[in-house]
This record gives structure tokens, sequence and C-alpha cells, in this order.
């Protein structure tokens, strides 16, 4: 497959993963500010997404394994295609379930407590989830 088709191909892979996370496949702007909360590296631009969803550009693949991640589907089909696993994955094979925005948020404030709060929110936290296995 040569270059041109890898795009395009990656593009469409990257559409149907939006769609089927229930994120617009249309708008460079919500990818690029979707990735960049989730993203510790450099942040990417408007321009960037677009070339992505429009079959331009390949993200790098560490760029690529977020997203995946993100959407909840595993890093080889977005990047390479293959068997369809353009559905969320949830706690699928990789172990990875994909994270909403409220949830990135969520974990950003966390991040902005001092260590004796963060601590009491992580206790919490997992009393909540031993209650909840108990249900």
């Amino acid at each position: 497959m040569n270059s041109s088709n890898e795009r395009e191909s990656f593009s469409q892979r990257l559409q149907q993963a939006l769609k089927n996370a229930h994120y617009s496949p249309d708008s460079p702007t919500r990818l690029a500010r979707e990735f960049n909360i989730r993203f510790d590296g450099r942040p990417i631009t408007v321009h960037a997404a677009r070339k992505w969803l429009v079959g331009e550009a390949i993200p790098t693949q560490e760029k690529l394994r977020m997203i995946a991640q993100w959407l909840g589907v595993p890093a080889e089909w977005l990047r390479f295609g293959g068997a369809e696993h353009g559905t969320p994955e949830g706690d699928g094979a990789n172990g990875v379930s994909r994270f909403e925005s409220a949830d990135v948020k969520l974990i950003a404030d966390l991040q902005r407590l001092d260590e004796h709060h963060k601590q009491i929110a992580r206790e919490f936290i997992r009393m909540l989830v031993r209650v909840n296995y108990q249900k």
C-alpha cells in the first residue's frame, strides 16, 4: 500500500473510531482539544488534527497510542487496519478502558490538590470501589 493510501485508510479508521466513541469526525478543533487534554507531551494544533482527519498525515506512534487508548481501540488496528476493531473495547484485550472528558478533567483536578488531599481522594475512591464490588 502506498503512503497516500495508508494515510487515507488511517483517516477512515480514525473517523470510524471517533464516531463509535460518540465524537464528531468532522471537527479538528474538538479532536485537538480532546487529544491535548489526555496527552502529556507537546500539544497538537488544530491544523495537525485536520491533517489526520483528511488523510494528509498519520500521527507519531506515541500520539497514535494515546488516540487508541482514548477511543478504546487497538493501536495496531488504528494504524494498520485488519480485523474490524472499530468499536469501543472497554476493558478489552489490551486492558485499557476509554476515558470520558469528565474523567480526564477529574484526574487533572486531582493532580492540582496538595498531597494530603490527594491521599484522601484516593482512599475515598478505593472505598467506593470496594462498596460497589460488594453489591
